[in-house]
C-alpha cells in the first residue's frame, strides 16, 4: 500500500524485530518498502484492520472476503517439470507440467512487480515431529494471510531461532499478482505453480486462504514420501488407552466434525505423516467448514467462531451488530473457520503421538444413497477403497461445483494434493496397517433412503454412535452380513442405532431401484479402477464389487 502513500503503520516500528537474517533479497526480491517480519496475532489484526482486510465480529473472529475465489482454484494448479520431478510426478489432470523456462520468466516479472511493495513473512515449520518438520516461509501481500499462516503451521517464539531461520521451501501468495495466459501458458489469470527443484511456491491472483495450507501439503505429499514417511488427507485423534484413529475423506465428508470428540483427544483435522515414531500433524491449526455449524453438534468448532484469533472466510454477518450468520450460503457454501489447534478443547499439545494406529476410517459422502452407514473391510478392500476413493465432492469446496454433489474417485482421499502415483500411498499404507493390525472401516456420511434431492443426509448421531462402537470395540462382538456386490462386512446391530439404518435398502420405498442405483455404483467403481488395475496384484482386483449379473 505504501507504493503510493508514505506513512506509518501500527506495526511499522517493529516490523523488523524479529526478521531472519535470511533476507529476501537472498530470495531475489529487491528493492521493497517494508517487510513485516513473524508478527504476532494482534499486530496482524491491528495491520489488517488499518489496511481494510476484513472486519471484526462479536467475539473477536476475523471476518474476511476472498472474492470470486471462494474455493481452491484446482485448475490451475501446476507443478514445474524438470530433473527431480520428470520421473516422479503422477502426472495428468491434477499435476499440470509447467515448463522451468516458464517459471523463471514468470517469477522475474512477480519480483519487478514486488518492487516498492510491502510483504509480511511467517518463518514457521510444517510438521510437528521434529525429525522431519519443514522449515517453511509464508510471504505475503496481505496482513490476514500472515495470520492465517501462524494459525495453520507451527510458529516459534524463539528470537534466536528465528534470526538464524533459512528456509527449505517457500510460499509466495500474490492476490494482487495476475499472470497472463498467453505470456505464461496458464489457464486463466490465476495460478499456483510449484516448483521442486528450486523450493518455491507462486500462488497468484487468490485471495482464498486454502491455497496456502494446500500448496504446503502438496510439497510435504511428495518430499516426506522419501523419507518412509506416509503424507496423509486425514484427521487424527487418539484415546485414553492410546489407541489412535485416523479418519481419511475428502472435504465436507466429516473429518473434522468426527475427529472433534470429547471423549477422546484431538492430533489434528486435516494433514498426517505416519511415520515408523507413529503419527504426527503437519499442522498447528484446523481449517473447518461452518457453513450451518451446529452448536448441538459440532460444539467445539463452534466455540471456535466466537474467539479472537479466528479468521472466518466469507460467513455472512451484520454490519450493525456484527453478528455472524452460519446458516447463510448467499456467499459461498465453503464458508471457513482457521483458528489455532488449542482453541479445540481436549487436544495432544505436542500434536503427534508415538504410538500407530488402531483404526483406519475412510469417509465417504455416498450421493447415490445406497452404501450402508459402516462396514468392515478386509486389508485387500482396503487397498481397493484407498485407491478407489469413492465420495461426492460437496458444493463450494472446488470452483466450479454446483449445489448439487458430484460423485468422483479421489486416489487416495486427496487426489488433487497426491503428486506421486496413488500405488506409491497405497503400498506405505498397506505395510503399516499389516505391521500394526490396524482395522478399516468405510463409514457413509452421505446419504439413506433415496439419492441426493430425494433421501436425506444420514444422521450425524447415527454416526458418531457407529464410529463410536467401532473405536471402542463393541462391533467386534456382533454378527455381520457379507454385502451381495461389495463383500464387505456389514454389522447386523450396533449399540444405539437402531438395525434398519445399518441395511440401507430399508429405507428405499422402492427395492428394485435400490438395486439398480447400488450396480450402478458397483459398475463406476470397476469402470474407475481400469485406471489403476496394472501393477496391481490380483488379490487387491478382486476385492473389488461384481455387479448383479455376476451373481
Amino acid at each position: 500500500m505504501s507504493k503510493y502513500l508514505e506513512f506509518n503503520t501500527p506495526a511499522s516500528k517493529e516490523a523488523k524485530d524479529l526478521a531472519s537474517d535470511y533476507s529476501l533479497k537472498n530470495q531475489g526480491f529487491n528493492y521493497l518498502d517494508r517487510v513485516y517480519w513473524n508478527l504476532p496475532e494482534t499486530s496482524l489484526y491491528e495491520e489488517a484492520i488499518f489496511r481494510n482486510e476484513g472486519h471484526i465480529s462479536l467475539g473477536g473472529p476475523f471476518v474476511v472476503m476472498t472474492g470470486k475465489h471462494t474455493a481452491r482454484a484446482a485448475a490451475d494448479k501446476f507443478i514445474v517439470q524438470e530433473e527431480s520431478t520428470q520421473n516422479k510426478i503422477w502426472w495428468g489432470v491434477y499435476n499440470r507440467p509447467y515448463s522451468l523456462e516458464k517459471f523463471n520468466a514468470l517469477l522475474g516479472r512477480l519480483q519487478a512487480w514486488a518492487q516498492g511493495e510491502e510483504f509480511f513473512v511467517q518463518d514457521c515449520f510444517a510438521g510437528a515431529d521434529p525429525e522431519y518438520r519443514l522449515p517453511v516461509r509464508i510471504i505475503t501481500e496481505k496482513a490476514w494471510h500472515s495470520l492465517f499462516a501462524r494459525n495453520m503451521f507451527i510458529t516459534t517464539c524463539d528470537q534466536q531461532e528465528l534470526k538464524t531461520f533459512i528456509p527449505h521451501f517457500t510460499v509466495i501468495a500474490v492476490p494482487g499478482f495476475k499472470v497472463d495466459p498467453i505470456v505464461d501458458s496458464t489457464r486463466s489469470e490465476t495460478a499456483i505453480i510449484i516448483n521442486f527443484s528450486q523450493r518455491m511456491c507462486i500462488i497468484a491472483n487468490s485471495l482464498y486462504g486454502g491455497e496456502i495450507k494446500k500448496s504446503v501439503f502438496t510439497v510435504l505429499n511428495f518430499l516426506l514420501t522419501f523419507n518412509d514417511v506416509l503424507p496423509m488427507h486425514c484427521s487424527a485423534n487418539v484415546g485414553k488407552d492410546g489407541d489412535v484413529a485416523i479418519f481419511f475423506g475428502l472435504s465436507g465428508t466429516g473429518k473434522t466434525t468426527l475427529s472433534a470428540d470429547p471423549k477422546r483427544r484431538l492430533i489434528g483435522d486435516d494433514e498426517h505423516g505416519w511415520s515408523s515414531n507413529g503419527i504426527f500433524n503437519f499442522e498447528s491449526g484446523c481449517y473447518a467448514k461452518v457453513i450451518r455449524l451446529s452448536p448441538d453438534h459440532e460444539p467445539e468448532i463452534f466455540a471456535c467462531t466466537k474467539k479472537f484469533g479466528t479468521i472466518l472466510e466469507n460467513v455472512v454477518y451484520d454490519t450493525v451488530s456484527r453478528r455472524i450468520d452460519l446458516n447463510d450460503d448467499i456467499i459461498t457454501e465453503n464458508t471457513r473457520a482457521s483458528y489455532p489447534l488449542e482453541f479445540i478443547p481436549n487436544v495432544v499439545p505436542e500434536k503427534m503421538v508415538n504410538s500407530h494406529p488402531k483404526n483406519i476410517i475412510f469417509l465417504t459422502c455416498d450421493a447415490s444413497g445406497v452404501l450402508p452407514p459402516i462396514a468392515r473391510l478386509t486389508p485387500e478392500q482396503a487397498q481397493y477403497h484407498f485407491i478407489s476413493g469413492y465420495t461426492s465432492k460437496i458444493a463450494g469446496t472446488e470452483i466450479g461445483l454446483g449445489i448439487e454433489p458430484q460423485i468422483t474417485f479421489s486416489a487416495c482421499f486427496g487426489a488433487p494434493f497426491m503428486v506421486r502415483h496413488p500405488f506409491e500411498y497405497a503400498e506405505m499404507l498397506k505395510q503399516r496397517m499389516l505391521k500394526h493390525n490396524a482395522n478399516c472401516w468405510l463409514v457413509n456420511t452421505g446419504w439413506v433412503g433415496g439419492r441426493f434431492g430425494v433421501g436425506k443426509r444420514i444422521s450425524i448421531r447415527h454416526t458418531r454412535n457407529l464410529l463410536n462402537a467401532a473405536l471402542e470395540g463393541k462391533l467386534c462382538d456382533v454378527q455381520f452380513r457379507k454385502d451381495k456386490l461389495f463383500g464387505f462386512d456389514v454389522p447386523l446391530c450396533c449399540p444405539d442405532v437402531p438395525n434398519d439404518v445399518l441395511e440401507p435398502s430399508n429405507s428405499w420405498g422402492d427395492k428394485n431401484e435400490y438395486w439398480k442405483k447400488y450396480d450402478a455404483l458397483a459398475a463406476r467403481f470397476i469402470e474407475n479402477f481400469k485406471l489403476f488395475s496394472n501393477g496391481c496384484s490380483l488379490e487387491v482386483i478382486k476385492a473389488g464389487p461384481k455387479r448383479l449379473a455376476q451373481l
